[in-house]
């Protein structure tokens, strides 16, 4: 009960979410009809005019970089790593890995396209602004945990993880057993419900669990608005493909190996490399703004 009232919840987030990009669109729509003929005037052999996404550029190249570099610190030994370390234990590595993989592939994609909404809603020298604040903000609040974190952070988090993981296997179990079969009350089903019995059947049990349980925990965390200040700041499809290239390798290293690298990795300096990491980002982001205001 305590997971689909947190999808309820978190579905009118992402209802909100969708409908910010659809006011945008719609807003900048309108924009264009008031001189359809100046619309679409548009040279296409002019590069000018042509979206950027070659990786030779620098901008794109240092946003893919700063994307991966951000996840990777951010997500070795998070709740989200060992999430799947623990379902891989007890199921198919493959398919709990797509799983995984599939809802922070969807994350970052959601993340990023919200970042790229922000620059038509506030100028661009005050998204750096806020990005500068927003790493400088994590980056100091990622050292203050690694300061407090003990040498056996890493598996004192997989020890929990996994005894939530439990702790709701046996809800469910209860849950079913009472419920002796079918509810009677089974044609008030909200839509989030059967949405989520609809995904039951058309994919595995595991599956779904793994995609729902990962989502959760990856939305609000601090790499999803990490990535929605790199998105408003620079090259969105460059930051998408960094952000799911730097998921694909926790979740990789989190699905192969994920209770032994708890064993030997030690998130109390790889938290330190992050704050480090973000600092350097936050002040990166400060120094352009101020150089775009002085130019």
């Amino acid at each position: 009960m305590l997971l689909r009232r947190r999808l309820l919840q978190k579905s009118f987030v992402i209802s909100c979410f969708f409908s910010i990009i659809f006011l945008d669109t719609l807003v900048n729509a309108k924009t264009f009809d008031k001189s359809p003929e100046e619309t679409f005037e548009i040279d296409l052999n002019d590069a000018t005019q042509k979206p950027k996404f070659s990786f030779a550029d620098s901008e794109g190249s240092r946003s893919f970089l700063f994307s991966t570099l951000m996840i990777i610190v951010s997500e070795i030994g998070d709740k989200t790593f060992f999430i799947a370390a623990i379902m891989a234990m007890k199921n198919s590595r493959l398919l709990v890995f797509s799983a995984a993989f599939s809802a922070l592939a969807l994350m970052s994609v959601l993340s990023a396209a919200l970042g790229h909404v922000v620059p038509n809603l506030i100028p661009r020298t005050y998204t750096n602004y806020i990005a500068s604040f927003l790493f400088l903000f994590f980056g100091i609040k990622m050292a203050f945990e690694s300061v407090q974190m003990s040498d056996e952070e890493a598996k004192n988090e997989l020890e929990e993880v996994s005894a939530e993981l439990k702790e709701k296997e046996e809800i469910e179990l209860i849950e079913v057993t009472e419920a002796g079969g079918i509810p009677e009350d089974a044609a008030q089903v909200t839509f989030v419900e059967g949405l989520i019995n609809l995904c039951q059947f058309l994919f595995s049990p595991i599956f779904v669990q793994t995609f729902i349980l990962t989502f959760l925990a990856e939305w609000g965390d601090r790499s999803q608005i990490a990535t929605i200040a790199l998105a408003a700041a620079q090259n969105v499809y460059w930051v998408t493909l960094g952000t799911i290239t730097g998921h694909c390798f926790c979740t990789g290293l989190a699905v192969i190996g994920g209770r032994f690298m708890a064993a030997k990795i030690s998130v109390k300096r790889v938290t330190m490399l992050g704050a480090i990491l973000f600092i350097s980002f936050s002040l990166i982001y400060l120094y352009e703004s101020i150089y775009d205001n002085d130019s």
